[in-house]
């Protein structure tokens, strides 16, 4: 399967200001999922999604391939990585390059276990799903079935159940994104315009070493992180 990996970087962080490029320990923070990215088998190629000048030129100082540059408007708050990714495959069709699966990787879910990538590949393909993502369990405390949301000023829960599973050995696993991997087929990408299709596979990332840069705080725990793994 050919399979293109894209980090996608753009500037105008607000929660960490530069947080892409930003040194963590003595890397820029796109390197740690540039080398996790390179350490797969099962990728086709790797390339770098930006609109910002000085990320591109960090990227290139590290190897990293940037073919295009990212429209102004593929880079807002509130574009969606759909968009970005459409963006890129159509770069490629224009140039006759087709691939058969995207593979999504945040730089900010820096550290990856060894083989994680191919590994999820691996199970993305073997279960031929629409598409496959990392998760971790979520703590029992914040399961669904144990969370109320408010309706006119009552309680209920989450999931419309009338009664709420008493034991805690009764729930059943809960998973959340946590940010590592996307793998979508191309098909799925283009003809539903949806990161998921309905077919979704996971892969549950057990790995202590995790993290999900948003905010200072986040950027704290990965730095302890790395004091730790030294």
């Amino acid at each position: 399967m050919n399979i293109l990996g894209i980090i996608p970087a753009r500037g105008g962080s607000k929660g960490i200001p530069g947080k892409n490029i930003k040194t963590l320990g003595t890397k820029p923070l796109i390197q740690y999922t540039f080398e996790s990215a390179k350490k797969s088998e099962l990728l086709s190629r790797i390339i770098l999604s930006s609109e910002n000048q000085e990320i591109i030129s960090v990227a290139k100082k590290i190897k990293l391939d940037v073919p295009f540059v990212r429209p102004e408007q593929l880079a807002l708050d509130e574009t969606p990585s759909i968009d970005v990714i459409l963006h890129a495959l159509k770069y490629f069709k224009d140039d006759n390059i087709v691939f058969d699966a995207v593979c999504l990787l945040q730089p900010t879910t820096p550290f990856r276990k060894e083989n994680f990538i191919d590994e999820a590949i691996e199970k993305f393909i073997n279960g031929n799903f629409d598409s496959l993502i990392t998760v971790r369990k979520l703590p029992d405390e914040f399961n669904p079935h144990w969370i109320f949301e408010e309706k006119e000023g009552r309680l209920q829960l989450a999931t419309g159940e009338r009664e709420i599973i008493t034991r805690r050995q009764g729930l059943p696993a809960a998973y959340f994104r946590d940010g590592a991997v996307y793998l979508t087929k191309t098909e799925v990408l283009l003809k539903q315009r949806s990161l998921y299709g309905t077919n979704i596979g996971f892969i549950e990332n057990e790995d202590e070493n995790y993290v999900n840069l948003d905010t200072l705080k986040d950027w704290k725990k990965a730095e302890d992180i790395l004091k730790n793994k030294i």
